[in-house]
């Protein structure tokens, strides 16, 4: 009888682990879904025993707003998941040095060398042009140099930006290369969302040279608006998160998954339609696909770069695995998708042309499943592990 519980316990124990490994992070923002009012502890914790399904990192993107940093760490207290933490930098230098002075303050009541596995000090700052390269740069050493001086020079700290904005100034800076990178954002098919976001991921790498290089963001919304050929869809988001962590995973490239939940709260009037449909779990906090999430089983990587993309990317059959998204019911709405900007982590401006969205219930696994990571940027619009 004991054996056999022994047996039981380290059964349970393993489908745990193997669940928490399905992602490498996911961006979370702690403020209350459908209100955006502030976290406590107690909430920070339903969502956290949620997600644990999923992975045991998270990345926030400020300690100071709603002072959400504190209720974070303190949920994560006596467990193994880790947190990203994220400072907030705009054109008001106040704004940095606040959450600077609220990072060190936190550091001397959490342990930090247990739960912090990064902090990344600022989200497309440049992006936006409320900062240049050299200043976030700056911002950088800045907050290394602060760390260092209270024996927590060892936690890697770099900044978050997409793609085009990187260069040797900011490369040299930081301890390792966070790059967004959203095929949606880029107007490009589901069809070469795979080689598009590779493509960027592979140009990053020889332009970092001994960096690494780790996806900071990438997606794919399942309602709102469509962008040129970007169609948001929940099958779209599916075969994207497949396609894109199968290949990571076969390729060894870390990256953040955009996102937890899907936030209601945010602007819908703004920067698009699509800002309250990036999670892998819905507003009401049921999960929009089947566990796990995706099936590598038999992927095989869209065609390399500069080769045709009519391969598997395009190609593949839900046949495949025998569980076909195909069967799953949909329904269709109409919405108008005037856009603009959203709050904290999403941040791509865009006018969509097209106003076709899409929701459907929980979808099985299919055969499509590829892994890519990154954050595609397009000069007309963007939107806005443990690896150490």
């Amino acid at each position: 009888m004991k054996l056999t519980l022994s047996l039981v316990a380290v059964a349970s124990a393993s489908t745990v682990a193997m669940a928490a490994s399905q992602f490498k992070g996911l961006a979370y923002n702690p403020k209350q879904l459908k209100t955006g009012q502030c976290p406590t502890v107690d909430t920070v914790r339903d969502d956290l025993k949620m997600l644990e399904q999923y992975t045991n990192q998270v990345r926030i993107y400020s300690v100071k707003d709603c002072n959400q940093g504190e209720p974070v760490l303190r949920a994560m207290q006596g467990t193994d998941w880790k947190v990203q933490l994220g400072l907030w930098v705009s054109d008001v230098e106040q704004v940095y040095q606040a959450d600077k002075t609220e990072l060190l303050r936190l550091a001397g009541i959490f342990d930090f060398k247990t739960q912090v596995s990064s902090v990344i000090v600022g989200n497309e700052a440049i992006y936006r042009k409320e900062q240049t390269q050299a200043q976030i740069a700056d911002k950088v050493t800045d907050v290394k140099n602060a760390l260092s001086k209270i024996g927590l020079g060892d936690i890697p700290v770099t900044t978050s930006e997409t793609w085009p904005y990187y260069d040797a100034t900011l490369i040299n800076a930081v301890d390792y290369v966070n790059m967004h990178a959203f095929p949606f954002w880029e107007g490009t098919s589901i069809d070469g969302a795979q080689t598009k976001v590779f493509q960027h991921i592979y140009d990053m790498q020889k332009l970092a040279g001994n960096k690494k290089v780790v996806v900071g963001e990438t997606g794919w919304p399942d309602a709102g608006g469509n962008y040129d050929q970007a169609v948001p869809s929940l099958q779209n988001e599916h075969r994207y998160l497949q396609e894109f962590i199968c290949r990571a995973s076969l390729e060894n490239i870390d990256y953040v998954w955009f996102s937890a939940f899907d936030e209601a709260w945010k602007p819908t009037t703004n920067a698009s339609d699509v800002e309250t449909h990036w999670g892998i779990i819905k507003g009401d906090k049921t999960p929009k696909f089947a566990s796990p999430m995706y099936n590598c089983k038999g992927f095989v990587p869209s065609s390399k770069i500069g080769d045709s993309e009519s391969s598997s990317a395009g190609d593949s059959s839900d046949a495949d695995n025998g569980e076909g998204i195909s069967d799953i019911e949909e329904e269709q709405s109409d919405l108008d998708s005037d856009a603009s900007e959203s709050s904290n982590e999403s941040h791509y401006t865009s006018k969509h042309n097209s106003n076709e969205s899409k929701s459907s219930d929980a979808l099985p696994l299919t055969a499509h499943g590829y892994s890519a990571v990154g954050i595609a940027f397009s000069a007309i619009a963007l939107v806005t592990t443990s690896f150490f």
